[in-house]
């Protein structure tokens, strides 16, 4: 028995060693890596911050373009749900009949009121999370309609927080496993949580953090764009996510061409393209250019532009696809400037028409393109089978399919080749933009900033309630400052920076900003991940730096608890000046009318609740939802 016990040991104990020195040996061949392109890193770097200047000087003159409270509020709210940018708490359109509207408002300003009895409100909480099909997606659609619906009393919405977060700790707590709290947001109370985060720091991204952000974003976006960008495949050359990696090596070769715009009666415009991109990739770099002193949100759509090239006495209208486009088979290549020989120093016209006037071809939509520009509304992607189209490079098709099932292997071996090879690529580009990113992670995460006050003030009530119920394990406090704050807001915006910004992100630049959010979360994290050799890239690429960022991580929370405590008192003059200054520009009414649907959908079940409530029965709230009920009525059949 003693045998076979120290025959295990020893096993362990070989098996530690041997990961350990894998570890060490993957970290060593990648400091190497980073060395080897350490000068290439600085030369790009070098030349960013030059390419950069100019839209660096925009940013002094035109400011970072902060969108106002009720832009930002509503995609942070309500951009993700169903409808997208049609939500009608963005639109802000209710189907109400005229003669009606005076009783349908009138009964909503009663419903309110009943909203901001705290009794009601818990009661009509619960009903719903008991229901069972109230799903996740609805918790999270409720509580943001709550938050607006209860935004000019900013202090009674986070007492209705903090009683429900209290609630939800004791059942954490009782089944003895608190580590689990605010890790999703499956709760209405983690939601209205979210919410009041991004509420309460607005401001701060305004003035402190959003300009290191846009920076960052404008980074990686010119970096995206300094290379081919597989329009199609949505995958670039220069990117930080290895499966957005653009694999083969395509010829390209930079242009600048001067461009015309109709009517506008301006000089020419020089604007940096590369020969390899499309026609519409061309459109969106003239008009970024050509534009870039007016809000994105005004910019003239790619498809509602003409681009003309008129390299004699005739002219040419150039398009993604027409009757000069590539076809190979059932194939059909996307149009390049190389495509029409278009030269470097070439004058092109930009012109805006009608979608109706535009050549047939060139409304064609490429597949996902739409989504590429969010809150443009959604294009329909490529379906026709006999219009398969490709860009930089061509798909496997049927043929190419059964050839690589026969070599999978072969094929996985060359995949984790290419993996290694295009390694240094990506170790590239997370030079050229390491400081970029340094700078976001500060200005988030530096104590020596001003750590706004809801922060402060919900982190001490963290602590208090672990003291409270002897929670002593520094991981489980470290989590739920984790969950509330890093995880719960920044990587959110991180991710999604058209919710603070008037910007559009790319498919491309979505996926380099979707490996900084993860190192932000990894960061966030005590937990040490050992790296080998099947390791995610984004894993390895930032293996030397996490150390530093984990480091700034407790910091940060140390700092914030040495800080001066923020009183009720203090934080409710806070929530009071946030309410006044905003409250107005919310579509308060609309989010009443959408509150009220879940109302009649669970009408009877919350009436049994309050009639079995005391406190309920003492304020005769079922008689008072009666009554509202009964004003809607109509309202509700006639929509």
């Amino acid at each position: 028995m003693v045998v076979v016990i120290a025959v295990s040991v020893y096993c362990y104990w070989r098996k530690s060693q041997q990961a350990e020195r894998e570890y060490e040996k993957i970290k060593s061949q990648l400091e190497g890596l980073e060395e080897s392109v350490r000068d290439r890193c600085k030369k790009e770097f070098t030349d960013l911050m030059i390419e950069m200047e100019d839209q660096t000087n925009d940013v002094h003159e035109a400011g970072i373009p902060v969108l106002d409270y009720k832009t930002y509020t509503d995609r942070v709210f309500f951009l993700p749900s169903k409808d997208g940018d049609k939500d009608v708490m963005i639109t802000g359109k209710l189907d109400i009949p005229e003669p009606r509207r005076p009783v349908v408002e009138q009964a909503l300003y009663q419903f309110s009121n009943l909203l901001n009895s705290k009794s009601f409100l818990i009661n009509f909480i619960h009903t719903l999370e008991n229901q069972r099909e109230f799903s996740a997606r609805a918790k999270v659609y409720f509580a943001s309609l709550l938050t607006v619906a209860l935004h000019g009393k900013l202090e009674y919405y986070t007492d209705i927080m903090r009683t429900l977060f209290l609630e939800l700790l004791e059942q954490y707590v009782v089944a003895k496993n608190p580590k689990l709290m605010l890790r999703r947001s499956e709760t209405v109370v983690e939601r209205m949580l979210s919410n009041w985060m991004s509420i309460c720091l607005y401001q701060y991204l305004k003035d402190s953090a959003g300009e290191p952000l846009y920076k960052l974003f404008k980074a990686i976006k010119h970096q995206v764009e300094k290379g081919p960008v597989d329009a199609v495949q949505k995958k670039a050359k220069y990117t930080l996510n290895d499966t957005g990696l653009l694999g083969d090596d395509v010829e390209y070769a930079p242009l600048t061409v001067s461009v015309i715009v109709q009517d506008e009666g301006v000089d020419a415009i020089p604007v940096k393209v590369l020969n390899c991109d499309t026609i519409s990739q061309v459109k969106e770099k003239i008009i970024d250019q050509v534009y870039r002193g007016q809000p994105c949100s005004c910019w003239p759509r790619p498809d509602s532009v003409v681009l003309e090239w008129r390299p004699g006495s005739t002219a040419q209208i150039l398009s993604d696809l027409d009757l000069t486009s590539q076809r190979e088979g059932r194939w059909k290549r996307v149009n390049t400037l190389m495509h029409y020989n278009v030269r470097d120093g070439a004058t092109l016209i930009l012109s805006k028409v009608g979608v109706s006037q535009q050549p047939e071809d060139s409304q064609q939509d490429l597949p996902g393109e739409r989504e590429s520009l969010p809150l443009r509304g959604p294009r329909p992607p490529w379906r026709h089978e006999e219009n398969r189209v490709w860009h930089l490079v061509r798909p496997t098709d049927e043929v190419d399919e059964g050839k690589s099932k026969r070599g999978s292997v072969k094929e996985k071996e060359r995949t984790k080749a290419i993996t290694e090879i295009y390694l240094t690529r990506l170790l590239s580009v997370k030079g050229t933009l390491q400081q970029f990113v340094d700078n976001f992670f500060q200005s988030v995460l530096a104590p020596g900033h001003a750590v706004p006050p809801a922060v402060k003030y919900f982190f001490d009530f963290l602590d208090e309630q672990a003291e409270k119920h002897n929670i002593q394990d520094e991981d489980t406090i470290h989590i739920w400052k984790t969950n509330s704050l890093p995880l719960r807001f920044w990587v959110n915006i991180l991710k999604n920076p058209h919710f603070i910004f008037d910007v559009h992100v790319h498919e491309v630049v979505d996926a380099s900003l979707s490996v900084i959010a993860q190192t932000f979360m990894d960061a966030c994290t005590r937990t040490e991940h050992k790296l080998s050799r099947d390791s995610p890239s984004n894993k390895l690429l930032y293996a030397k730096e996490i150390s530093t960022y984990k480091k700034m991580v407790e910091d940060y929370y140390k700092g914030i608890r040495q800080m001066v405590q923020v009183s009720d008192q203090d934080m409710n003059t806070h929530l009071a000046e946030i309410s006044r200054a905003h409250t107005d520009s919310l579509n308060t009414l609309v989010a009443l009318h959408q509150l009220y649907q879940y109302t009649q959908k669970y009408y009877d079940e919350i009436i049994n609740a309050l009639e079995e409530d005391p406190a309920a029965q003492k304020m005769q709230l079922a008689f008072r939802l009666q009554q509202i009920a009964a004003a809607l009525e109509n309202k509700v059949t006639d929509l």
